[in-house]
């Protein structure tokens, strides 16, 4: 007699993992990992460590001599010079104008990679707004000067030596790579005549590239190099090679390719640069990255990484942590009318993705009655936002309640939490629900590449009333355009848009 085995019960599908598209690769370069542990971790960490440490000392080294040659020449003139007293000056005023310099060139970029350094020009640049702001702080701090030769003879002598000393480093730096046969492995992409054109500048120049071959979208180079096969193997030749950049080599490659190159490469950590044609240089007179034999632009992911990661989630700790305390009256208020007026849970916990795609648990007050979910399908032909997003102004799911904190804007309170946990930060893209996301397109989905935030651009711009795709391209734009300065005015915009109701349903 044989026996029918019981089949086992099938586990319930885990929500989290599976649900949510990800970018194209499941490395996510963008982790936000504690500052010093992501700066130190590894050979590049090592290696970062050395360059900075490095450009530190020729810093202060330039910045302490600079004061010397200044308070110098200055005594020198007056005939009262004593090298005690000058080096007494200099002990006095190198530490303010050491730290000021420092903070302004790492804004600048000035202690990242050899290859994305920009040039003296900006380095001067720089020095003379750190010199600006060391005499406005002096002058309130009630400093006297008989004369101020001290700073435009600092930021004389700043600019010579500083520069000429990371010319120095540069020049010490390059011959070294070049001994130890340092090289950094790139592709070209775009027509057969560019990359010819590309190559031939970069091995004329003596660069740091390495061309492991191209990807022609017409003809071939004639330059014999090495045929990768067509975009559509990019992923595949990025890991295959080991390549670290992409250069594309044609100004005139299409958009929607690009969108996808960039969206691949970023999500693996190799970097995106492009060449330009002569008529760009000419006319956007923009600062290039200062590379050897070609100019190049570089495509930076829209990320904050580094210093501005440091500056923004410090921001959002304080500021969000000041606004619990202050708003929680309101918030105990709004949970106890929540809680006696309909059924379920205050707080209704919405699993969204994240920074690269992570799915975490959204936290708003609960605007809507038990069976919602169930009912959205019934609901969909009702649509009334564009594109991905799911709105309509007279949502039956709604409490009255909840329709009343939806219009005040007051259920994403609780999303302050997110900030403090590290899930969201108070100024970004806004984190769609899984049904939206799963209708985004490949360059919508560039979106995640920072942490979401409670509002944005397009919150104090239209909110539910602007095309989605418009809301899109105002997440671009707010990211590309950071500051500490921007968040705090689109904080303060917040509030109008909200008492307004604009587009709040």
């Amino acid at each position: 007699m044989s026996t029918v085995p019981t089949p086992r019960p099938t586990p319930p599908p885990d929500r989290r993992p599976e649900k949510f598209p990800r970018l194209a690769e499941p490395r996510d370069i963008r982790a936000p990992r504690p500052f010093l542990v992501s700066r130190l971790a590894g050979r590049d960490g090592n290696r970062r460590v050395l360059r900075v440490g490095a450009l530190l000392a020729i810093d202060l080294l330039g910045i302490a001599a600079a004061i010397f040659s200044a308070l110098a020449v200055k005594a020198v003139v007056q005939g009262e010079y004593e090298t005690g007293a000058v080096l007494d000056g200099v002990a006095d005023y190198v530490p303010l104008a050491f730290l000021v310099t420092t903070l302004l060139f790492a804004r600048a970029g000035l202690y990242g990679s050899r290859e994305s350094r920009p040039a003296s020009a900006r380095t001067v640049a720089v020095l003379f707004e750190a010199t600006v702001i060391s005499l406005i702080f002096a002058l309130v701090s009630g400093s006297q000067f008989s004369s101020y030769w001290l700073f435009y003879g600092g930021l004389l002598f700043a600019s010579l030596y500083v520069c000429g000393l990371r010319h120095g480093y540069e020049a010490l730096t390059g011959r070294l790579l070049s001994s130890f046969g340092y090289r950094r492995r790139a592709v070209l992409v775009g027509s057969g005549r560019r990359i010819n054109a590309v190559a031939r500048a970069l091995e004329e120049g003596r660069s740091v590239y390495e061309t492991v071959g191209y990807m022609a979208l017409d003809d071939t180079p004639e330059d014999g190099l090495r045929d990768l096969g067509r975009l559509e193997d990019l992923p595949e030749r990025l890991d295959q090679h080991a390549v670290e950049e992409v250069i594309i080599a044609d100004p005139d490659f299409p958009q929607n390719m690009a969108d996808g190159l960039i969206e691949v490469c970023q999500a693996r950590g190799v970097r995106v640069r492009a060449a330009p044609s002569t008529m760009e240089i000419l006319t956007q007179r923009a600062e290039l990255v200062p590379g050897d034999g070609v100019p190049l632009f570089e495509v930076r992911p829209p990320v904050f990484e580094g210093f501005d990661f440091v500056v923004k989630r410090s921001f959002d700790f304080v500021i969000a942590g000041f606004g619990l305390v202050i708003l929680s009256p309101l918030l105990v208020t709004i949970a106890l009318a929540v809680r006696l007026t309909s059924r379920g849970p205050v707080l209704h916990r919405s699993l969204r993705p994240g920074m690269g795609a992570r799915p975490f648990d959204c936290l708003k007050f609960r605007t809507m009655y038990d069976d919602a979910e169930d009912r959205q399908s019934e609901l969909e032909h009702l649509n009334e936002a564009s594109g991905a997003i799911f709105k309509i102004r007279e949502d039956p799911r709604l409490t009255a309640v909840g329709r009343f904190l939806r219009r005040n804007s007051l259920d994403e309170l609780p999303q302050l939490l997110n900030v403090i946990r590290g899930d969201m930060s108070l100024v970004g893209p806004r984190p769609l629900p899984l049904r939206d996301h799963a209708r985004l397109e490949a360059w919508h989905r560039r979106r995640y590449l920072v942490l979401p935030g409670i509002t944005g651009l397009w919150q104090v711009s239209g909110r539910s009333d602007l095309d989605f795709d418009d809301m899109v391209r105002l997440d671009f734009l707010y990211l590309e355009s950071w500051s500490v300065t921007l968040d705090l005015v689109i904080l303060m915009k917040t509030v109008p848009a909200v008492i307004r109701r604009r587009g709040a349903y």
